[in-house]
């Protein structure tokens, strides 16, 4: 690229000479000219001074015709060197206008050659701070350059490594703008999540606990429940036919897990079919529910059992076997019943009454029966 320009330069130079040369040779010869159109003037003039002289000589004499003759020849002689002194004038302005064509296209071919090397010469400039910038990156991330270059195979191409870096680019602009505490704030993030993972390895522990814990429940409460309806069913068998003199019941579950299923009482009183309590009559009802509830008490006795005229729709022999049972129990639960009649009474120690002399006002009257027993017998 020096050299042509070099080259271009030198040639321009030889044709601004020549191009000096020949404008010299055209003013010589346009002062020629200029000269000898005024020596053809003069002569003309002189021409149409003897033409006038001839007009007033009647006779013109043999030295004015030579004269004339050559004066004619000197014109014609003048006319013909001006003629080729255009000529050559003409040849000369074509042979600089064609220098000045030629110094027009070198002129462009020089600018743009000059183009080119400033662009290449910005090119460098561009190259060489993008090295250096490219350098201070380097030192800045702690890398060398030289151990970079040590790092790059044949198959690492400049166009390869500008397309990757060209799609990292395209993913960064995809990120958004760069979070300047994104550090900070993921150290935090960093501490919160080993804390939030140290908090769920504690609540496994504590969930694997608590399901050991759940299923050692399940299982005791699958034992205790088999043992205390084992139980009761054992008590309802015993107790079912001492309140009814006959029959029989037990209880039955009603699913195969123990802790979903249900209960279901089978009661056969006297007389009648094995069927569910709910085929019961309301006596039959009401003396099989006291003995599962007295079957309960058996298994784990309260201090004290409210029973609320259970008796009510029980006949006279009913009522008598469910006092005797109430009798027979008292020595382990207390038992405080509401009842109205006289064979559920005559089997209690203490008597409540409620009695009303007069309207909106009730009053309480207390009966031990033993001392009214003994009163009596005085």
């Amino acid at each position: 690229c020096k050299s042509s320009h070099r080259h271009a330069r030198e040639r321009v130079h030889q044709l601004q000479l020549q191009i000096t040369t020949l404008r010299s040779r055209c003013d010589g010869l346009r002062a020629g000219l200029e000269k000898t159109e005024l020596a053809i003037g003069r002569m003309k003039g002189q021409m149409a001074a003897l033409e006038e002289q001839q007009q007033a000589l009647d006779t013109p004499g043999e030295d004015l015709q030579e004269e004339l003759e050559r004066l004619l020849d000197v014109q014609a002689r003048q006319e013909q060197a001006l003629e080729t002194a255009r000529r050559k004038m003409e040849a000369v302005q074509h042979a600089l206008r064609e220098l000045e064509a030629k110094r027009h296209e070198n002129e462009q071919v020089i600018q743009t050659l000059r183009n080119q090397l400033e662009e290449r010469r910005l090119n460098v400039q561009a190259l060489t701070l993008r090295r250096n910038q490219l350098r201070e990156q380097l030192n800045e991330s702690g890398f060398d350059l030289q151990a970079v270059l040590d790092t790059l195979t044949e198959d690492d191409r400049p166009d390869n490594m500008e397309e990757e870096l060209a799609q990292i680019a395209t993913r960064i602009q995809r990120l958004g703008s760069i979070n300047l505490a994104a550090i900070e704030e993921f150290e935090q993030q960093q501490e919160r999540k080993k804390y939030l993972d140290e908090q769920a390895a504690d609540l496994e522990e504590a969930l694997a606990t608590l399901e050991e814990a759940i299923r050692k429940i399940d299982r005791e409460t699958r034992a205790r429940f088999k043992e205390t309806f084992d139980t009761v069913n054992e008590g309802l068998q015993r107790l079912f036919p001492k309140v009814f003199g006959g029959g029989s019941a037990y209880l039955e579950l009603t699913g195969d897990d123990l802790l979903e299923t249900g209960v279901a009482i089978m009661a056969r009183p006297p007389g009648k079919k094995n069927s569910t309590i709910h085929l019961l009559s309301g006596g039959e009802k009401a003396l099989t529910a006291i003995a599962l509830v007295f079957a309960i008490f058996q298994l784990n006795p309260a201090p004290f059992c409210m029973l609320d005229e259970v008796d009510a729709p029980l006949d006279d022999a009913n009522v008598g076997r469910y006092a005797a049972m109430v009798k027979e129990m008292s020595g382990q639960v207390q038992f405080i019943y509401i009842t109205h009649n006289k064979l559920a009474m005559e089997a209690a120690d203490q008597l409540m009454g409620v009695t009303m002399h007069e309207p909106g006002v009730s009053r309480l009257v207390a009966v031990d029966v033993d001392e009214a027993v003994a009163l009596a017998a005085l």
